[in-house]
C-alpha cells in the first residue's frame, strides 16, 4: 500500500515539508509506502470550466495536473498539504486540486473514489483552519473518507528550523500517519474477507 503526499508549497524544503516528512516517517515505521509529490514551485493555471476534460478524458491544459492525475491511481491514499496565503491555502495547490479532482471525474477516471485523504497546513500564525476546510471540501465532493488526527492537522514556523521545533505539530503529524496506516489496513483487510465497497449510484 503507497499513500501520495503531495507538497503544494513553493519551498521544496519548507514547513510543509517538515510535516510531510513527518508523516512519511510513521508510515514506514506502519509498513505504508509513500512517495512526495512535489507540485507548488510549479506555475499552475486554474480551471476554465471548458468541460473539455468529459470530451478529451483529461484537462485540456496538457501540464502536471495530467502527470499527476495518470500516477495517482496507482495510490491508496492522499494527503495535500500547502502554506497559508492571506489567510488560506495557497492558490497554486487550490489550481492544481480544482483541476485534478474536476478533469478525473468529468474525464471519467474516478480515481479518488473511497480513498482516504487528509488535508495538512502550515502557517506562520493563523489561516490553517480556513486552508484546511478548502482542501476538505475536495475530498467530501470527491467521496474520500478524511483522516484526521488529535488536533487539526496543522504545523507551526516561518521555516523549517521552526517548523522543527513545533513538537505539538509533529506529533500531530505522526498520529495523522498512524491513523492513515489503520484505515489502509482496515480497508484492504475488508475487501480480503468479502466486504465490497459501495457502488456508486447511477
Amino acid at each position: 500500500m503507497k499513500v501520495m503526499l503531495v507538497n503544494g508549497s513553493p519551498n521544496r524544503e519548507g514547513c510543509t515539508c517538515v510535516a510531510l516528512r513527518q508523516i512519511q516517517k510513521t508510515l514506514k515505521e506502519e509498513n505504508i509506502g509513500s512517495d512526495i509529490y512535489r507540485i507548488g514551485y510549479k506555475d499552475i493555471r486554474g480551471c476554465i470550466d471548458c468541460r473539455k476534460c468529459s470530451e478529451l478524458g483529461k484537462c485540456v491544459f496538457d501540464d502536471e495536473v495530467n502527470s499527476f492525475v495518470e500516477k495517482a491511481d496507482e495510490y491508496d491514499g492522499y494527503i495535500f498539504g500547502g502554506p497559508v496565503y492571506y489567510g488560506t491555502i495557497n492558490p497554486t495547490l487550490t489550481n492544481f486540486m480544482t483541476r485534478a479532482f474536476f478533469s478525473s471525474f468529468f474525464g471519467g477516471k474516478k480515481i479518488f473514489r473511497l480513498k482516504p485523504a487528509a488535508a495538512v497546513a502550515s502557517a506562520r500564525r493563523a489561516g490553517t483552519m480556513t486552508a484546511i476546510d478548502t482542501i476538505n471540501r475536495f475530498f467530501t465532493w470527491g467521496e474520500m473518507p478524511i483522516i484526521s488526527s488529535t488536533y487539526w492537522n496543522v504545523i507551526y514556523g516561518t521555516n523549517a528550523k521552526e517548523a522543527l521545533e513545533d513538537l505539538e505539530g509533529l506529533k500531530t503529524m505522526s498520529i495523522l500517519a498512524k491513523n492513515m496506516a489503520w484505515f489502509l489496513k482496515i480497508k484492504e483487510l475488508s475487501l480480503k474477507e468479502g466486504i465490497p465497497l459501495p457502488q456508486p449510484t447511477k
